[in-house]
């Protein structure tokens, strides 16, 4: 009899609830829906939204901009049916037709110039959107889990999917996730119950406003706040990654917060720190160390440096991409030091 390979927790402890606002900071929200009408094997809609709030000294939000987009793809390959913005950009529109995986980006850049360098919120909200889809698979391999806990590779031999052993902690060769996919037998983590991140009475500002997920969907939810204090700007950045199932439960895929000190004149990092809230297997947070090594680097080019230098076995993907997107710290100070000379 073919063995099967039980589900293994990995650590837990999501966040609950977000931190206030402060006076004289800016924030930055962004949520990406995958939503699968069809069932978990069918197309995916993609619903992604960004908002950036400027709080000033005496309390007062200002909507400095905002971005809805709305995309069509049909898996495997993600491939994008139709892709439109709100308000409305032609050059958004051009991307239909794309595939939202390898190249993508770059796609991004020649379709929309000058967007990456300025930081703006339509860039974010793109950069993140192939690996949104990507980890939106989940929501099939959740529906697919045996009443062991595992799931079948079906149509994938095992010797393809070891092609991407030890490419981040959580695929290191011997562990949880790699012996799993060497028996042809996928190990699934539920994940755990999923605080929510806006409670009754909080502030109505805290994040834009999106409702809840249907059975099925998932949701990527990213948070950067920035403030200033004696020349230096503190940054703290949340990530999440949920899923829901036919059980209408949501519940935490990954989740990151990640902790940064700038130089406001140099634009460079002092330090910076990653904690977790929840992820899937237990050699996953084997990177979060590698959060430190921005100590020193520029906020300039941060993108494409990590993507370059953080691989192997001592990096996450998923933390990996809350790191890149602090790229655009430099241009949400830049925000707030125009808005505080208005």
């Amino acid at each position: 009899m073919e063995s099967i390979r039980p589900a293994v927790p990995g650590p837990a402890g999501p966040a609950a609830g977000t931190p206030p606002r402060r006076p004289h900071s800016v924030r930055r929200t962004t949520t990406h829906d995958s939503l699968r009408e069809h069932g978990p094997s069918g197309p995916v809609t993609l619903i992604a939204q960004g908002r950036d709030l400027y709080t000033s000294r005496a309390g007062e939000a200002t909507v400095v901009a905002a971005v809805r987009l709305e995309a069509t793809s049909q898996p495997p390959g993600h491939v994008l049916t139709s892709i439109s913005a709100d308000p409305a950009d032609d050059r958004v529109r051009r991307l239909a037709g794309t595939r939202a995986s390898a190249g993508f980006r770059r796609a991004v850049e020649e379709a929309l110039p000058g967007e990456r360098a300025a930081g703006t919120i339509v860039y974010q909200v793109l950069d993140d959107l192939p690996t949104a889809l990507l980890v939106s698979g989940y929501a099939t391999l959740a529906a697919s889990v045996t009443s062991a806990g595992s799931t079948r590779l079906a149509g994938r031999r095992p010797a393809m999917a070891l092609q991407v052993v030890d490419m981040c902690s959580g695929w290191v060769d011997g562990g949880v996730m790699v012996s799993g996919l060497g028996d042809g037998i996928a190990p699934y983590f539920e994940g755990t119950l999923a605080p929510r991140v806006v409670e009754d009475g909080d502030d109505p500002l805290g994040w834009h406003a999106h409702g809840p997920l249907p059975p099925h969907a998932m949701r990527r939810r990213r948070r950067i706040d920035v403030w200033p204090d004696e020349g230096l700007a503190h940054v703290e950045g949340f990530f999440r990654d949920s899923h829901v199932a036919a059980d209408q439960v949501e519940r935490v895929v990954h989740e990151y917060t990640v902790r940064a000190v700038v130089d406001l004149g140099t634009r460079s990092f002092r330090q910076c720190q990653a904690d977790f809230g929840s992820l899937p297997w237990p050699e996953c947070p084997g990177a979060l160390p590698s959060a430190g090594r921005l100590a020193g680097l520029s906020l300039d080019g941060l993108r494409r440096r990590v993507r370059d230098d953080f691989t192997g076995i001592g990096t996450c993907t998923h933390l990996n991409d809350t790191l890149r997107a602090l790229e655009d710290v430099s241009a949400l100070i830049d925000l707030m030091e125009r808005r505080e000379r208005a």
